[in-house]
């Protein structure tokens, strides 16, 4: 047991830190002037009741600095006044915004249907998707523009943080979030990618047609976002890139409650089990026994088992590369208030990803007011 434990935890503390290094080398992108035409942009906003946030969101995007852009908003069946909001806002709005209505049919994955039939009705050469209860900067489009024509990328992943904390859910959540972007970030930067965020996305239209869209996958309801990667990732190893620009940072609004945290993180633990490369389950798992390693370890030593210094050594293992590599990570997020957050998420953190490695077992979880399995 004490070998398998050190073994674990040694190995999460070398992988940390070739992200923490990784992360570090990155060099950070800004626009500049490139002298090539700029490409032609869709936004898809798929919004379900967000009455009290979409106004905020098309207001930002009124501000942007890039102007080569339309809008869809995807309404999926709101039982609010959201698809009224856009309808009005579209009449004086001053880029092309489209409302599109979608019905209130069953379906596995509302926001997948969302952003395929919004897809079919895009004029842009990219697709950038965001979601309704969303921030963005004034340069936000141009930074994206400007690194796809500097590089042509089939498929670009966007930071994405929460918008000021108020609390120490807030400001436990904003640590764990930067935490997923980081290792999304780096896991990419080396040619092996994991994950990415939907509220941050942009692709080719064409290569999403060329990898058949959501097909294969269209059963989840999670996933609009990591298995669109994979699936790109897979035709074009070299296509795909992470935007490290603090002026593409998109910022949403972290959950007030705790069950609205727990069926989003239920909602995303679930689709593990469906990747069709091994590699993020193996990451999956190897991520869930790093996260076991300080428990085991604290329960061999209270049942005698282990000592002491092999607790610490455990621990040691884990905390001070994450530390490491995380603060880099809420630095460049514009989130140094939250360091303070990090050991006290370490000494959370395990728990949490075997309460939702176990949750993601069962069946079943509530998004946008719908019971999905």
């Amino acid at each position: 047991m004490t070998l398998f434990l050190l073994a674990v935890s040694l190995l999460y503390a070398l992988f940390t830190t070739l992200l923490w290094i990784i992360w570090l080398r990155m060099p950070t992108f800004t626009p500049g002037v490139t002298g090539m035409s700029s490409p032609r942009v869709t936004v898809i906003i798929p919004v379900r009741n967000e009455a009290s946030t979409i106004g905020k969101l098309l207001d930002d995007l009124s501000r942007q600095t890039f102007r080569h852009f339309e809008v869809i908003v995807a309404d999926d069946a709101s039982t609010d006044n959201t698809g009224q909001l856009v309808r009005q806002y579209a009449e004086q709005a001053s880029f092309s915004l489209y409302p599109l209505s979608l019905s209130n049919e069953r379906t596995a994955s509302p926001k997948k249907r969302a952003i395929t039939q919004s897809i079919a009705q895009a004029t842009g050469d990219l697709i950038v998707t965001t979601d309704g209860d969303c921030r963005v900067g004034p340069e936000w489009l141009e930074t994206i523009a400007a690194l796809y024509t500097r590089t042509g990328a089939k498929l670009i992943s966007g930071p994405v943080t929460f918008t000021d904390e108020h609390s120490l859910f807030d400001t436990l959540q904003t640590v764990e979030f930067a935490s997923l972007i980081g290792s999304g970030a780096c896991t990419l930067a080396l040619g092996h990618p994991t994950m990415c965020n939907g509220a941050n996305l942009c692709y080719e239209k064409k290569v999403f047609t060329e990898v058949g869209g959501f097909a294969g996958v269209d059963h989840l309801a999670s996933g609009d976002d990591e298995f669109l990667l994979h699936k790109i990732a897979a035709r074009y190893p070299d296509g795909i890139r992470f935007l490290k620009s603090a002026e593409a940072i998109v910022r949403t609004g972290p959950h007030r409650s705790w069950s609205a945290f727990y069926n989003q993180r239920k909602r995303w633990a679930s689709k593990w089990k469906a990747y069709a490369s091994y590699g993020p389950s193996v990451l999956a798992v190897f991520i869930f026994l790093s996260n076991a390693a300080p428990i085991m370890s604290l329960l061999g030593w209270l049942g005698g088992y282990l000592t002491g210094n092999t607790v610490l050594v455990v621990l040691g293992l884990k905390v001070i590369p994450e530390f490491l590599f995380l603060r880099q990570i809420l630095v460049f997020l514009r989130k140094k208030p939250t360091v303070w957050g990090i050991p006290l998420t370490q000494l959370i953190y395990p728990i949490y990803v075997l309460f939702f490695g176990l949750a993601a077992q069962g069946k079943g979880y509530v998004w946008k007011d719908r019971r999905l399995t």
